[in-house]
């Protein structure tokens, strides 16, 4: 077979998810890192051993001829990296959030089909057992009609103000940080994921600890974007949809996933990745389906980590089968979550409901 040869840009992510599930597939060969910070680049590669470590991610795609580019940096470079990469002959795994807003992710959209490349999102839970057992239970009328999902993510990762680096680009909305991008991505993924499209949306967007001191520094610094993210959708399917997103709280609660339907009931909490099912009339039972990536050497603990298996291993098969992935988010689908997210930021700046073309 083929050898799919890689280039990943980015050192942080791409360490812990990338490239443990790159190690895992036979006819993959990463020959490059970039990442903005050289000695981080050349410690991955030493660790990973990669033969080419870059601070200038042009420079490594301009010396190798590569068949596919994990993107896993700050959001304000994915356009113009994914822009680069396809153009540079390759197939492309980005990040989420995809990009800054529609626009981008409409022009990334429309140059990797242009262009025939085999385009994922970072949307990895797609690849996750219980989140597609889920989605296999809605389809199935396990639970009859969907009437509305409650989903609850809170993490004290901001909620202290000397909790982060100073100038840390998750904080800042010109970097493309803030909850909405880093989880509410995922949410409105899973939600189109088990039940369709989104139909409106109202929210609001909070910074509710601007002030912040830098962990590594002790200065003062300011975050500009969004630390909590609330916002209500109505789905096409006629389900409604509540989800409350913080990263201000000082304690951690997880994640929940309540979906209410007329004929029964699932819950997912992230704490026990336990999923219960209910049918009306019934007791809740354990219906959890165990993921086999999971035992995997070399894969870290955790469903990001060992989700991340699932969607290399798609994007691999479909660049050697010369076809579109059969599963996972594609970049059609990072731009309706990227159209979702415009809506909520919109919502929340005109304080009113937003219809989804």
């Amino acid at each position: 077979t083929m050898s799919i040869r890689t280039a990943v840009i980015g050192a942080s992510f791409a360490k812990a998810a990338y490239l443990p599930a790159l190690a895992t597939v036979e006819d993959v060969e990463v020959v490059a890192i970039a990442s903005a910070r050289l000695e981080s680049a050349q410690a991955v590669a030493q660790q990973f051993g990669i033969p080419h470590a870059y601070d200038d991610w042009r420079a490594l795609l301009d010396r190798h001829a590569v068949d596919l580019v994990g993107i896993a940096t700050p959001v304000i470079h994915h356009a113009p990296m994914a822009l680069a990469a396809l153009e540079a002959g390759a197939h492309v795994i980005c990040e989420k959030p995809m990009a800054m807003n529609s626009d981008e992710a409409q022009q990334m959209l429309d140059k990797a089909e242009s262009l025939g490349r085999v385009h994922l999102v970072g949307h990895e839970l797609r690849f996750n057992p219980n989140r597609r057992k889920i989605r296999d239970l809605i389809a199935s009328g396990a639970i009859g009609q969907v009437r509305h999902v409650n989903i609850v993510n809170i993490t004290s990762a901001w909620g202290d103000r000397t909790s982060r680096p100073e100038g840390d680009w998750w904080s800042l909305a010109e970097m493309g940080g803030g909850r909405l991008g880093a989880n509410g991505s995922h949410q409105i993924d899973l939600l189109r994921f088990w039940l369709g499209d989104v139909g409106a949306i109202s929210g609001q967007l909070a910074t509710l600890v601007p002030d912040r001191i830098g962990k590594d520094t002790g200065r003062p610094w300011t975050a500009t974007a969004d630390d909590q993210v609330s916002f209500a959708a109505e789905m096409r399917s006629g389900a409604l949809a509540s989800v409350f997103l913080s990263g201000a709280a000082r304690h951690s609660i997880g994640n929940y996933v309540q979906i209410f339907g007329s004929e029964g009931t699932i819950t997912l909490a992230d704490g026990d990745e336990k999923l219960m099912v209910a049918r009306a009339g019934e007791a809740f039972e354990d219906m959890s389906e165990p993921d086999p990536n999971a035992n995997l050497p070399g894969i870290g603990k955790g469903i990001w980590n060992v989700s991340f298996v699932g969607l290399i291993r798609e994007a691999a098969a479909a660049i050697r089968e010369g076809r579109a992935p059969r599963a996972g988010a594609t970049f059609a689908d990072g731009l309706k979550c990227q159209q979702a997210m415009d809506a909520v930021r919109r919502s929340s700046a005109e304080r009113r409901w937003i219809a989804l073309d």
